[in-house]
C-alpha cells in the first residue's frame, strides 16, 4: 500500500510534527510505501523531495499590507493544490493521510486529492475545522459562539490572538472554507484521538454529517520511563499559559498549605506565577525542564497535575505522566477524563473549582502509598499496551481498508 502523507511543517516544531513522522515511521517499519508532504522551509537540503514543496503565506512578519495581501494564500493556496496534485500523479497512493494542513498547505490539497480519486482521512488534533481560533476557548472561557456557520463571532470576540486583524483573517478563512465545503466535501474519514472532539464535532456539523473514527497518537512509554517512586508533592508540567488553568492549582494550594506544589514549565503566566510563588511557603516555581531535570521532578511526585480549563484533545502530558507511574489528577474537559478513566489511572474535577481540586489533593495524600503505587503501576501498563507501534498500526490498517474499499 502506498500512502501520502501531508501536514504543514517537515521540521520538528511540536507535537504536531512528532505524529507526523511517527505515523510514517510506524508504516515503513511495517512494510509501506510512504511519501511526506509539507510546505517548504529551510532546512530540508537532505530531503530528496523537498523541491517539490510549494511555498506557504508569510504572514508572521511584514507591514499589515503585505500580511493582508498574503491572505488569499493563507486561505487557498493554489501553488500547493497544483504541486500536490504533480505529487499525486507522481506518486499514484492509495490513500492520503493529511494532518494540520490549514494556513500553510491549506485545503486547496484536499481539492486535488478529489480530483484525482484517491481517498483522504484526515488527523484532527485541534478544533479548527470547526473553531477559527482552534481552541473554542478565548479570555478564560469555553466558547461556541461560531457553531452554525456564525464565524462573525470570531471577530466580534477577538477571539484569535486577541487581534481584530487576526480574528478577521481567521473569520474570512472559515467563511471562504464552509462556502466550498472543503472539510466534508473532501475528506472520507475524520479521525480522532479522543471522542469528546469526535462528538463536539458532529455536535456542530450534525449527527451523521461525515465518517468518523479513532486514532490515537503514538507514543514511546520507554522514552519517559522514570523508575516508580511515590512521593509527596503534586506536580504540575507544561506550559505556563491561561487556558492550562495553573491559576486553579494555585489556588488549590493556597487552600491546602501543608501539600507541597511544584510547578514546572514555561510561558506568559511564569511572572505572575513566581510571584504567587512567593506568598505560598509550599508552592514552588521552577521554571522550565525537559529530560532528565524533569525525570527527576516527576521521581519526587506523588500525583500529576493537570487542571486545563479548556477542552484539551489528547494531553501529552498524561501520557508521559502515566510512563512515569505518575496518577493524574485532572479536570472534566475535552479528552482528559477518557485518559484517566481508562483504568484506575487518577481522579477527575470540575474545571476551575479550586475547592475541589484542594479536596482531592487532600485525598491523595492521605491515601496509602500502596494504593498510589497500584495506580502509577496501571497507568504505566496502559501506556505500553494501548501505544505501541504495534497497537498503533493496527488502527491505521483497519482505517486505510475502510476507505479504500
Amino acid at each position: 500500500m502506498r500512502i501520502l502523507l501531508a501536514h504543514n511543517n517537515y521540521i520538528v516544531q511540536g507535537g504536531a510534527e512528532v505524529f507526523f513522522h511517527e505515523v510514517a515511521r510506524v508504516l515503513e517499519a511495517n512494510g509501506h510505501e510512504v511519501l511526506r508532504f509539507s510546505a517548504a522551509e529551510p532546512g530540508l537540503d537532505d530531503v530528496s523531495h523537498a523541491e517539490h514543496f510549494p511555498s506557504a503565506a508569510e504572514y508572521k512578519s511584514g507591514t499589515l499590507l503585505s500580511r493582508t495581501l498574503q491572505l488569499p494564500k493563507m486561505i487557498y493556496n493554489r501553488e500547493a493544490k497544483a504541486a500536490f496534485a504533480r505529487m499525486i500523479e507522481r506518486f499514484k497512493p492509495d490513500v492520503i493521510h493529511a494532518f494540520a494542513i490549514y494556513i500553510r498547505l491549506t485545503p486547496s490539497i484536499l481539492d486535488a486529492a478529489r480530483e484525482a480519486g484517491v481517498p483522504v482521512v484526515l488527523s484532527c488534533n485541534d478544533y479548527k475545522h470547526i473553531c477559527p481560533n482552534y481552541k473554542l476557548f478565548h479570555h478564560g472561557h469555553i466558547c461556541e459562539d461560531c457553531k452554525g456557520g456564525r464565524f462573525y463571532k470570531a471577530l466580534a470576540n477577538r477571539c484569535c490572538h486577541g487581534s481584530l486583524t487576526v480574528s478577521a483573517a481567521s473569520m474570512t478563512e472559515a467563511y471562504f472554507h464552509e462556502w466550498k465545503n472543503l472539510w466534508r466535501r473532501n475528506v472520507s474519514m475524520f479521525l480522532f484521538a479522543s471522542r469528546f472532539m469526535a462528538d463536539k464535532t458532529l455536535d456542530f456539523w450534525g449527527e451523521d454529517s461525515v465518517r468518523i473514527d479513532y486514532l490515537q497518537n503514538p507514543f514511546d512509554a520507554d522514552k519517559y520511563h522514570v523508575d516508580a517512586n511515590v512521593g509527596d508533592y503534586m506536580l504540575y508540567f507544561g506550559r505556563l499559559i491561561d487556558e492550562k488553568g495553573v491559576d486553579t492549582l494555585v489556588d488549590a494550594a493556597e487552600r491546602v498549605p501543608e501539600i507541597p506544589v511544584v510547578v514546572v514549565g514555561d510561558g506568559p503566566d511564569l511572572e505572575k506565577l513566581e510571584m504567587r510563588a512567593r506568598q505560598l511557603d509550599n508552592l514552588r516555581v521552577v521554571g522550565p525542564a525537559w529530560g532528565a531535570d524533569l525525570a527527576q521532578w516527576q521521581h519526587g511526585a506523588r500525583a500529576v497535575v493537570v487542571p486545563s480549563i479548556w477542552h484539551e484533545n489528547f494531553p501529552y502530558v498524561i501520557l508521559q505522566a502515566f510512563a512515569a507511574s505518575n496518577p493524574v489528577i485532572g479536570t472534566r474537559r475535552g479528552g482528559i477524563p477518557e485518559l484517566i478513566e481508562a483504568g484506575p489511572h487518577g481522579w477527575t474535577y470540575e474545571a476551575g473549582d479550586a475547592e475541589a481540586l484542594a479536596a482531592l489533593m487532600r485525598e491523595v495524600r492521605d491515601m496509602p502509598d500502596a494504593e498510589i503505587a497500584r495506580m502509577g503501576a496501571a497507568a504505566c501498563r496502559y501506556t505500553h499496551l494501548s501505544f505501541s507501534d504495534a497497537a498503533i498500526y493496527e488502527r491505521l490498517r483497519k482505517i486505510y481498508g475502510q476507505v479504500i474499499s
